[in-house]
């Protein structure tokens, strides 16, 4: 049966509700971490490689979730995932061993993985149809809800279980999920505007020229998230160890620096307009890298709190143009390509600094982020000719 025509405005609600409801579940399993540790009584090593299992889901299933977009559709596998991602949820606090966990994580991970894949193409066929730059504002409704979880997330962890707060974020996701989805199983995807330029009214064919511009844009969003990562593991010991910060102090910096990344997606799409993808990625990247180590080598500990808070300006709209040009040029398969970049990134970033951190210090390891936020700025001034309309 027809889908309903799109209404261009009321698309980018729905998927900004999808995009928000994916960080507010994540988050909220993130802060029970430590609890689900002591159920299971995981080491903390034996904690780590369970939690591979979020990353193993996702990076396989990313790649998978491009095939199912192309067959069923962007908007339907975004519904079938975020009700696998509000049903998974519950699971993590039902298991008592480690290897359990890592196995129910796996199915959580897939889901968050393939939604991630679903409403980035989703997103990318509105970006590109409105001829819009968007996408930060679909990302900057992720970071929201993930502050959302997070902060309702440590208000009931004194009063409930984990059991009780993840099955609760089971039935909210669901109620959610029929609320939201039914909108968009309903609105069919929105066709390109007819005064598109022709290089922007289709993905192209995933040949070997397209697949190399992809993998390009998927190297930034690589070096964006090595720095999300590396920031949220070792911000915090950085400022406490080498700054002489109280703990309190402390988790200040990673917070000051994710509330400058969502403040930057939330103006993100009028910088772009104003200044064009590849000035972005350029300016978006040199910020970071200026920040980073100012962050990494300040000898105050407020110095270093201003160095995070400008990398999290830099880097705010890195990861959304990068994975909006990949689906503008491939379709789902780009998304999917420079989503599992991305995510390596991500899970690449904390091992390498502590390994970084043994060899050297942890201060010279976090200089990485710069270097690498550089080399972003670098990729997008290379791929000029490829980032602009």
């Amino acid at each position: 049966m027809p889908g309903t025509p799109t209404d261009p405005t009321r698309l980018r609600a729905v998927l900004t509700a999808f995009f928000a409801l994916d960080g507010f579940i994540f988050a909220g399993w993130v802060v029970r971490i430590p609890a689900i540790k002591e159920q299971t009584g995981a080491s903390a090593g034996t904690l780590g490689l369970a939690l591979l299992g979020v990353s193993a889901g996702a990076v396989v299933t990313m790649m998978l979730t491009g095939r199912l977009c192309h067959r069923y559709g962007n908007h339907q596998v975004t519904v079938a995932c975020a009700v696998l991602l509000s049903l998974s949820v519950s699971l993590p606090p039902l298991t008592h061993s480690a290897p359990t966990l890592g196995l129910v994580l796996l199915i959580f991970g897939a889901a968050y993985g393939g939604i991630n894949v679903a409403f980035n193409s989703a997103a990318v066929e509105l970006v590109r149809a409105m001829q819009r730059p968007i996408m930060p504002s679909f990302h900057a409704a992720f970071s929201l809800g993930g502050m959302v979880g997070a902060g309702l997330g440590g208000l009931v962890a004194g009063t409930l279980t984990p059991t009780q707060h993840l099955f609760g974020l089971t039935v909210l996701g669901l109620l959610v999920t029929a609320l939201i989805g039914r909108p968009l199983l309903r609105l069919q995807p929105p066709a390109p505007r007819d005064d598109s330029p022709k290089e922007e009214a289709a993905p192209r064919r995933l040949n070997t020229r397209t697949r190399g511009l992809v993998v390009t844009f998927g190297l930034i969003a690589l070096c964006t998230a090595f720095g999300e990562g590396a920031l949220a593991d070792w911000s915090a010991l950085h400022l406490q160890q080498d700054l002489d910060a109280s703990a309190g102090a402390a988790a200040i910096g990673y917070s000051c620096f994710a509330l400058a990344m969502t403040a930057g997606r939330l103006s993100g799409t009028r910088l772009l307009e104003r200044l064009g993808r590849t000035r972005t990625l350029v300016a978006g990247g040199t910020t970071a890298a200026v920040g980073m180590l100012l962050g990494a080598l300040a000898p105050t500990l407020w110095a270093a709190v201003l160095g995070f808070v400008i990398t999290g300006l830099g880097l705010a709209n890195l990861f959304p143009v990068a994975v909006e040009r990949a689906g503008t040029l491939a379709g789902p398969d780009g998304v999917a390509i420079a989503s599992t970049l991305g995510y390596g990134g991500m899970l690449l970033g904390p091992p390498a600094i502590g390994f970084m951190a043994d060899w050297y210090s942890l201060p010279a390891a976090l200089t990485s982020v710069a270097v690498l936020a550089a080399t972003a700025a670098l990729i997008g001034f290379l791929t000029r000719h490829a980032a602009e309309r």
